[in-house]
């Protein structure tokens, strides 16, 4: 079934159900941009590879006293192989690896990108390494002939800049290449139903026009979330007055 809600439903925002939705976002988004763009636009879904690695947090040496022993000395048949136990078991840090999808547009005639459409994530909006890793791909693209739009649909996690934004819950930015440092900015709240967003392309072609609430009720529809999304709370939770008001729109339990 669509969303119950006018707009972004926060109930998404679980850790472990933000990357399946937004996997199906980009997908759905690129599905619709290849529909309208096509044939003289490319539209690729590609991703984002982070590594989060313990190994410079997990700085430690491990001298422990014990003495080795020869098989021999433990009554193994001479000339025998046996196993000796390491005076010690350790795990080494395992790096994490996240994967996060986005779109490319690439003019036809040339694969020279376009436009680049990022739906951000947890992962970019939280302080640390990987914001800054984000954030840095992002001035690449700004420093670029290429379009930008970011669309932001987390409560969590602190805005992008620009640091001068209108409040509110959600956004979208649109930077086009040619108008510099100016951007074009949809302030979203949680009560309001999303816009509907021009994706610039190269001149003079018109841009093409996204429903992000039709976005939105495609990708709730086809996931069937409505059977199990709304059993645990949103993180960040809701004030309660937001929550009083989004509850209104849940569906009865079965």
């Amino acid at each position: 079934m669509p969303s119950p809600f006018p707009g972004m439903n926060p109930w998404f925002e679980q850790n472990d159900l933000w990357p399946d939705f937004h996997n199906a976002f980009v997908y759905t988004l690129r599905r619709r941009l290849a529909a309208a763009a096509a044939p003289r636009y490319i539209v690729l879904m590609e991703e984002h590879v982070y590594i989060h690695d313990e190994a410079d947090e997990i700085s430690r040496s491990i001298r422990p006293d014990v003495a080795l022993t020869r098989a021999d000395d433990v009554g193994a048949p001479r000339g025998a192989s046996a196993a000796v136990a390491a005076p010690a078991r350790l795990r080494l840090p395992t790096p994490d690896e996240e994967r996060i999808p986005f779109v490319r547009i690439l003019d036809a005639r040339d694969r020279r990108v376009v436009t680049v459409i990022e739906l951000l994530s947890p992962t970019n909006k939280r302080r640390g390494d990987s914001r800054g890793s984000y954030i840095q791909k992002r001035r690449e693209i700004l420093a670029s002939d290429a379009h930008l739009v970011e669309i932001d649909l987390l409560r969590g996690g602190p805005p992008m800049p620009p640091v001068d934004r209108p409040a509110c819950t959600y956004s979208v930015l649109v930077s086009r290449a040619e108008a510099r440092p100016e951007v074009d900015f949809w302030p979203i709240g949680l009560r309001d139903r999303p816009p509907v967003v021009p994706v610039p392309l190269r001149a003079p072609d018109p841009d093409v026009a996204v429903d992000l609430r039709t976005v939105l009720d495609q990708v709730c529809d086809e996931g069937r979330y409505d059977h199990f999304l709304h059993d645990r709370d949103p993180d960040p939770p809701l004030s309660p007055e937001d929550r009083a008001w989004a509850e209104g729109f849940l569906p009865a339990p079965t």
